[in-house]
């Protein structure tokens, strides 16, 4: 292979069957139960990086059932996602994700910066409730109630929120160790269609976990409860601060 085709085919490892395709990667009935509640304020601000700021001692926690995502296949997420504003503008930084899915995991990372780390959660049906559940090698780290389909929301006002922006905190090593690149980065989910939402009762019980640490962020109160089914897509986003640049200091004359 010749260096020019080296660099007309490279865009993802490894070379030659790379682990996920080009997006635009669209997602048909993703299931969301997202619970928002309450959490220690001191403890948000140790894990929200500037120049994000939280906008309320809030986090919304997350069980994503996946089952036809183009290119990536049928997969489960979970993970917290915390209200913030940059330069005023409303919007969520996703603090932790996992999944099972290793094309999932690759894309994510590589591409956004998503923080996604291989786990195994399940979002199921359990008679008359939506039961989440997060297991990190066994160990349970995350467990989930929701009552199912139980009062419908408005479509158009769950669509909005779905099209909020999102941040994420995309780093990449040098061969040394140290950052390449650090950056803030903000996307949009895109050519959403809401094909359900209901809000009802629910529960949520965190477990502390040396690799999946979702109780450092403590339930102090539960807010809210969303059960969601949708389609809609991922393509790319936009560079909105470079830490690295920011840290470069001008020479003294």
């Amino acid at each position: 292979m010749t260096e020019e085709e080296v660099r007309a085919s490279a865009y993802a490892m490894p070379l030659t069957s790379p682990a996920y395709p080009k997006p635009p990667f669209r997602f048909v009935d993703r299931e969301f139960i997202i619970i928002s509640y309450r959490t220690d304020p001191k403890a948000l601000a140790r894990v929200v990086p500037a120049p994000l700021r939280p906008a309320e001692p809030i986090v919304k926690y997350e069980f994503i059932k996946m089952p036809d995502s183009s290119g990536l296949g049928s997969y489960t997420e979970s993970g917290q996602v915390i209200p913030v504003t940059f330069k005023g503008e409303p919007g969520g930084f996703t603090h932790a994700m996992y999944l099972d899915s290793e094309a999932g995991i690759a894309s994510g990372r590589e591409l956004l910066g998503f923080p996604k780390v291989l786990a195994q959660p399940k979002l199921e049906v359990r008679n008359d409730a939506l039961v989440g559940t997060l297991d990190y090698n066994g160990v349970r780290v995350a467990t989930a109630t929701m009552a199912y389909k139980y009062e419908t929301l408005d479509l158009a006002a769950v669509k909005a929120s779905l099209e909020m922006p999102g941040f994420l905190l995309k780093i990449m090593p040098h061969i040394d160790g140290s950052a390449r690149i650090c950056e803030l980065i903000k996307y949009h989910p895109s050519d959403v269609t809401v094909k359900g939402a209901w809000k009802g009762p629910a529960s949520i019980e965190l477990h502390p976990h040396c690799f999946a640490p979702v109780a450092k962020l403590p339930v102090l109160e539960i807010l809210s409860a969303t059960h969601l089914l949708t389609d809609l897509t991922l393509t790319g986003g936009e560079v909105v601060h470079d830490y690295l640049a920011a840290g470069k200091t001008s020479p003294t004359r």
